[in-house]
């Protein structure tokens, strides 16, 4: 039985760095809008379509039974029909924060009726799989490589949590118990128990929130066993196969490295497989160091984020180059045009890389975090919250555009879901520590070294590097504050009520330890000038380009403000790049950059004599907003001549 809780309760900190509930935090500028977005228009549009696609009557088991919506693909094995579980607990996830940002009582309402629908559904000894109690009964636990049965389970778990934080409702979170209960009796290390794993990594992430806001030790325990037991021999998939009547080798992908399962997690130096299974994975064995201080994980966690970081993340933060795998095929392949990138793999990128955080401060993670949220995620969702891109080239011939929804829609519920919680990125707490990972507007209420403190943000960052951060403890207390300096920064200055610092990054964080009192400000100036950035030779398709920078932000150039052909421009390295101003942008900083121009004047498809250059310029926009306004060619990486 679980203890009772209240609101905000959970197992407290010790000298492990833990997030925010998104409660705690009150966010504002940059993201304060995007939220806004979220809480207005996209979470109850979530909603909408998962009932428009025939969601709700598989779940309620008081509806039609709908049947076999969607065909099955990959050799008649899986439907995204599956999946729809998962959709719903992440769109779930999703209007929590949003009632969390602006209580609404018919979206409220809305998310009570399929929590009810959920719990008219479950089964006496708690198994909640809408699948496989509605669909294709009788076959629980019998494919788990395929199927997405715990992912699913790890997913409503996920959204139960949120739900209870935003609410303090407990109706959801008491079913996801019962659930998690169930799959820690079937699941574990006894003899008398199945030693599987998730064949699409999640639930591992789920069952370390369930254990933090519940306070129950198990659930953290299961998630260490799932991390510990994947891929060790014999292989769990391959005999599921053969029970099954199947070949282990007929596998559709043909390989357990689609799954990271192809050998034990402590083993693992590559990045292999599907992007988002990896990503997902590589955050719940974060996780697991963090809570069981389990150095074991690190040489794992650390070539793994090498990498990836090092051979095969795109500029944007964006990973898994073909749609063949939806993942990863060998070093250095970043194609542009063809970039697969996935949303939901950069999110998960978000995820691993917040958790890499989890036992002390460095920017490399925050780095990459920044990178990867600002960029490669948030271009996932247009400005309006209505439209959402699955894949994210680096390149477009005006051809791809977002979608309203998809076939396998765990994009548009899984980008919302980050940008309606972002607040409970910004900050990490340990017991006598308070690092700041992302700067933005925010006000937030946190425990350290036994006393609650207010913290205040006030900044326009992204848009310049100015960042005044107030704190307000109840009582004078000594705790270390800790403030990422990021690689792009030139330089920085930083001042304490007023009197400079001589402070020097440690591991990317500028740590202060001191007593603090009521009405202390710390004042951090990080200079974000514009830059040009080259890639590795062994990039092939970047070779001869650049791409523009500033910030936290990269850039792109969009036929809407250009003259196509994109291609035909050229830029010289170490060109003036100019502040400026996009139409219908709002407020966004643009960029200019002189340029040269080329043409043809014969209009000969070949010619002896080179191509005319003429003097122009270039407007570069943010990434993330391309695709906002009139459809065109888009380009990160611009032609150079050195």
């Amino acid at each position: 039985m679980n203890k009772p809780l209240n609101a905000g309760d959970a197992l407290q900190p010790k000298s492990k760095f833990r997030p925010l509930s998104v409660n705690q935090v009150e966010v504002g500028g940059f993201f304060g809008p995007r939220v806004d977005v979220v809480a207005t228009t996209t979470a109850k549009l979530l909603f909408d379509r998962c009932i428009e696609a025939r969601m709700l009557e598989q779940v309620d088991p008081d509806l039609p039974n709908p049947g076999i919506v969607i065909p099955f693909d990959h050799g008649n094995t899986v439907t995204t029909q599956m999946f729809w579980d998962s959709d719903f607990g992440k769109s779930i996830e999703t209007a929590a924060y949003a009632l969390n940002r602006k209580r609404d009582e018919e979206l409220e309402a809305r998310v009570d009726d399929v929590i009810d629908a959920y719990g008219r559904l479950q089964a006496e000894d708690g198994y909640l799989n809408s699948w496989y109690q509605r669909i294709q009964p009788g076959q629980r636990w019998t494919n788990l490589r395929d199927r997405h049965e715990l992912y699913n389970a790890g997913h409503l778990i996920e959204g139960a949590v949120a739900y209870y934080h935003a609410t303090g409702k407990r109706k959801f979170l008491d079913i996801m118990c019962r659930y998690a209960d169930c799959i820690d009796a079937t699941f574990g290390p006894d003899a008398d128990k199945k030693h599987g794993y998730p064949g699409h990594p999640e639930l591992e992430l789920a069952l370390v929130k369930l254990g933090r806001v519940t306070g129950e030790q198990r659930y953290l325990d299961l998630a260490k066993f799932f991390v510990d037991e994947r891929g060790r021999e014999p292989k769990y998939f391959d005999q599921e196969a053969i029970a099954r009547g199947e070949k282990p080798e007929d596998f559709h992908f043909t390989t357990l490295e689609y799954c990271q399962a192809h050998k034990p997690v402590r083993e693992q130096r590559e990045v292999v497989g599907h992007a988002v299974r990896a990503a997902y994975l590589y955050a719940g064995m974060a996780d697991v160091a963090t809570e069981f201080s389990d150095d074991s994980l690190d040489p794992a966690l650390e070539a793994l984020w090498s990498h990836l970081t090092d051979r095969n993340l795109y500029v944007t933060g964006g990973f898994g180059p073909s749609k063949d795998n939806e993942g990863l095929t060998f070093d250095y392949d970043l194609p542009n045009e063809t970039a697969y990138a996935e949303t939901c793999a950069a999110v998960a990128l978000v995820f691993w890389a917040s958790r890499m955080l989890g036992r002390a401060p460095d920017a490399r993670f925050a780095d990459v975090m920044e990178r990867a949220l600002y960029n490669g995620a948030l271009s996932g969702l247009s400005q309006d919250g209505t439209r959402f891109f699955y894949d994210n080239p680096l390149e477009s011939y005006g051809n791809h555009h977002r979608w309203r929804w998809h076939r396998c829609p765990c994009c548009p519920p899984n980008i919302s879901r980050l940008v309606a919680s972002i607040g409970t990125y910004f900050y990490g707490v340990a017991e006598d520590e308070l690092a700041l990972h992302l700067y933005c507007e925010n006000a937030a209420e946190i425990e350290v070294a036994g006393t609650k403190v207010g913290v205040k943000q006030e900044t326009a960052y992204p848009k310049d590097g100015q960042i005044t951060v107030t704190l307000t403890p109840e009582t004078p207390a000594e705790f270390t504050l800790s403030l990422r300096v990021p690689q792009w920064a030139r330089g920085f200055s930083l001042t304490i009520n007023g009197e400079a610092s001589d402070a020097t990054p440690e591991k990317g964080y500028l740590r202060i330890r001191r007593q603090w009192k009521a009405g202390d400000t710390v004042k951090l100036d990080l200079q974000m000038e514009p830059e040009m950035l080259y890639a590795h030779p062994k990039v092939a398709p970047d070779q001869g380009r650049t791409a523009l920078l500033r910030g936290p932000l990269v850039y792109c150039v969009e036929e809407t403000d250009n003259a196509a052909p994109l291609n035909a421009y050229v830029v010289k390295d170490g060109a003036p790049v100019t502040l400026d101003q996009a139409e219908g942008l709002g407020d966004t900083v643009a960029l200019s950059i002189e340029a040269l121009v080329e043409s043809q004047p014969t209009g000969a498809l070949y010619s002896t004599t080179p191509p005319e250059r003429t003097s122009a310029s270039l407007k570069a926009i943010p990434y993330y907003l391309w695709d906002n306004r009139a459809p065109g060619q888009m380009l990160v990486w611009l032609r150079r001549e050195a």
